[in-house]
């Protein structure tokens, strides 16, 4: 892999991980309600979620996804679902509080862990990321696997980083998030992220096989 290469999916990793998505909200919704160390443990859960997708892309599994047209449409739509879920979730939740991915004060660990984990697998950007664009920076010539720990090390660096920037971030502005008018207004304007992310899930469509 070429350094230009490289480079290039640096920035569009960069680009996909600062960009306030799915996993970004739930991160600053747990942080606010649960604190930081809560927030990242969801936080690994949906980056989890990530790397499998990616390791699917990288395998070469995205082909036979998409060539499945059952499997294709089972997983899309159970994703759409469970957007929809936490985003009229969020729509519908108490203004005074900020309430993104459901989580509650007696959240364990692995429930925290859980969640995170649905929010990274269905989340659309990076479904279409990793499905579409992932394999292009993978070079056939080249030995594979090389190539694979150092695109998804690059992956995981940002990726943790900026969701560590965001939980930091929003712990040190909580009693400023929590103010009622304004925790009103970030939990209807993450409803409908998560509803427009929904929406582009459900409208996605396979590729052709």
């Amino acid at each position: 892999m070429t350094l230009s290469t490289w480079l290039l999916y640096v920035a569009a990793v960069l680009v996909l991980t600062i960009t306030p998505g799915p996993s970004v909200l739930m991160c600053i919704s747990t942080s606010v309600n649960l604190g930081v160390r809560k927030a990242l443990i969801a936080s690994l859960g949906s980056t989890t979620a990530i790397v499998g997708i990616m390791m699917l892309s990288a395998l070469g599994l995205g082909t036979a996804l998409a060539a499945s047209e059952t499997l294709f449409t089972a997983i899309k739509w159970l994703g759409a679902a469970y957007l929809a879920y936490l985003g009229i979730s969020s729509l519908f939740s108490a203004s005074s509080e900020i309430a993104v991915s459901g989580a509650v004060a007696s959240s364990t660990s692995a429930r925290l862990f859980g969640q995170g984990f649905l929010v990274g697998a269905s989340n659309p950007k990076a479904l279409l990321f990793f499905g579409a664009l992932f394999p292009q920076f993978i070079i056939p010539a080249s030995p594979q696997a090389p190539q694979f720990l150092l695109l998804g090390a690059t992956f995981l660096f940002f990726e943790l980083g900026w969701l560590t920037v965001y939980a930091l971030s929003a712990a040190r502005a909580k009693r400023w998030l929590q103010q009622p008018r304004r925790a009103k207004l970030f939990n209807r304007a993450t409803g409908v992220v998560f509803l427009v992310a929904a929406a582009v899930l459900a409208s996605s469509k396979r590729s052709a096989s």
